[in-house]
């Protein structure tokens, strides 16, 4: 009983952040060493270097973090369930997840037929 009072007590003085209001932390250094340790196996022109793949995940963290607010809960849990999937996780998959929603979701409908168009599209 005592235990459950201070439990309580603690926990309402802590303020708690759901974690869906926060860009998820995501473990992008392995993603990175993958991507480099593949590029140098296959022998690429142009490998890219783990350092420059993390580069890449903080600047998309960044930006994830202004947008992140401002994005729907639904397209949050649904990109973040695709960045996270098949063993890698990665915030450039994230980002481009969400700008591809955006997009979709900012494609204004088709206006109405206009002129003889009407006319046959008539009921």
């Amino acid at each position: 009983m005592l235990f459950a009072l201070f439990a309580a007590a603690l926990s309402a003085s802590v303020p708690v952040t759901p974690v869906s209001d926060r860009v998820p932390s995501l473990n992008v250094e392995a993603l990175c060493k993958a991507t480099a340790d593949t590029d140098k196996a296959m022998k690429l022109a142009e490998p890219q270097s783990a350092a420059n793949c993390m580069r890449d995940e903080t600047a998309a963290k960044q930006q994830l973090d202004s947008i992140w607010q401002a994005t729907s809960v639904a397209v949050r849990n649904r990109c973040e369930g695709e960045a996270t999937t098949g063993g890698f996780q990665s915030y450039v998959d994230l980002l481009t997840c969400i700008e591809m929603a955006d997009t979709a979701n900012a494609s204004t409908p088709a206006s109405p037929p206009r002129g003889a168009s009407r006319i046959r599209n008539k009921p």
